[in-house]
């Protein structure tokens, strides 16, 4: 760490927001619990280990890199606002609330995916389809397990919406956004899958709604509208967003499909084999032919064969798509550098972007 950014550490880091998160999530997971006792049946709860609220607990304090409130964070911090305002006591709102959207969101997209696994655990349909046959429970379990994860995902979603209850309305109504956003993303990516969109503007819009918008660039400019930014400091932040953003979700598409499953959590090639409408599968479409292009028109499908993921895994690199998209990553923390350049930001926030755009290009889970 050089000595300017171990001065801005000290002065107001990231840690100054993430502590008071982690805070914060504690709290509210203690008085959803109080309130969950209040309301639940006999006090108990049958055939889970654990009801709700504790597991949804356990999910949001688990872990995670909190990617989304240190973005809310950087772009207070780089728009000038300080700790100990109301401002930053806003930020720290939206960054928990922020963390427990996305353990809704997790929740949901694997109910959806029909993922096993998270985080290198069972998913949470799964956790409950198992609690459910162990029990000798009546009912389908894996239709058991399904509920309960759309349940545990509601509850997420209703405790994140409640965090933002009371902040400044246009914090609301950026919050709005953001969760139609993530949700329009989902449905263009469940259509697009059925309709078999291959085509690259498809999957570019998917990612930019699914992951880059809601992880990096709104959280970001939630920030910024804490700390009151001007119009050209928010103008540079939504520049540096968006490529950052895209940065975020190309390095998502590399990990789904030569991610190293220590780290990731996932099987590797889980994207390529579902035919996921990624960016990679966009470029693959144009740039693969032969055995290669007859085998991603199977994946994902229940013509797909056992050897369609090894050849095109194979295919894929011999065709440079995979240098091609890191190309596109370091082309994308080279935009974001740029829109800072001669912005009116704070020089420790800048620092902080600029570090933060690398963890997210080159990071490996």
């Amino acid at each position: 760490m050089t000595a300017a950014i171990a001065r801005w550490h000290d002065d107001f880091g990231v840690a100054c927001t993430l502590d008071p998160v982690q805070a914060l999530l504690a709290t509210e997971a203690d008085r959803l619990a109080e309130i969950w006792q209040r309301c639940a049946p006999g006090g108990g709860v049958d055939v889970l280990a654990e009801d709700l609220p504790a597991w949804l607990r356990s999910l949001v304090l688990g872990g995670g890199k909190r990617v989304r409130p240190s973005m809310c964070h950087w772009g207070f911090a780089a728009a000038g606002g300080r700790p100990g305002t109301s401002g930053h006591d806003a930020v720290v709102r939206v960054g928990a609330a922020l963390e427990i959207l996305h353990t809704f969101a997790l929740i949901h997209d694997d109910v959806m995916d029909d993922s096993d696994t998270r985080r290198g655990q069972p998913a949470a349909h799964v956790v409950a389809a198992r609690a459910h046959r162990a029990a000798g429970a009546a009912g389908d379990s894996h239709e058991f397990g399904v509920n309960l994860a759309i349940l545990l995902g509601d509850l997420a979603h209703a405790q994140a919406d409640r965090l933002v209850g009371d902040l400044p309305g246009p914090l609301r109504d950026r919050w709005f956004d953001l969760s139609v956003e993530l949700i329009v993303g989902q449905r263009a990516d469940l259509t697009g899958a059925a309709a078999r969109r291959r085509d690259l503007p498809h999957a570019e819009a998917v990612a930019r709604l699914k992951s880059g918008a809601y992880t990096v660039q709104r959280p970001l400019l939630m920030g910024a509208l804490a700390a009151g930014a001007d119009d050209g400091a928010y103008a540079a932040l939504a520049d540096y967003g968006r490529a950052v953003g895209q940065v975020f979700a190309l390095r998502d598409d590399l990990l789904g499909i030569w991610g190293d499953p220590a780290r990731t959590g996932k099987p590797a090639g889980d994207d390529l084999r579902d035919g996921k409408a990624t960016v990679i599968l966009g470029l693959a479409a144009e740039m693969v032919s032969g055995a290669a292009a007859e085998a991603l028109e199977r994946v994902g499908t229940p013509a797909a064969r056992d050897t369609d993921v090894p050849l095109l895994l194979r295919r894929l690199a011999e065709a440079g798509v995979r240098d091609r998209v890191e190309a596109m990553i370091r082309e994308g923390v080279e935009d974001a550098a740029a829109a800072l350049t001669d912005a009116p930001l704070t020089a420790a926030g800048v620092t902080g972007l600029i570090a933060m755009a690398e963890r997210i290009a080159w990071r490996d889970s």
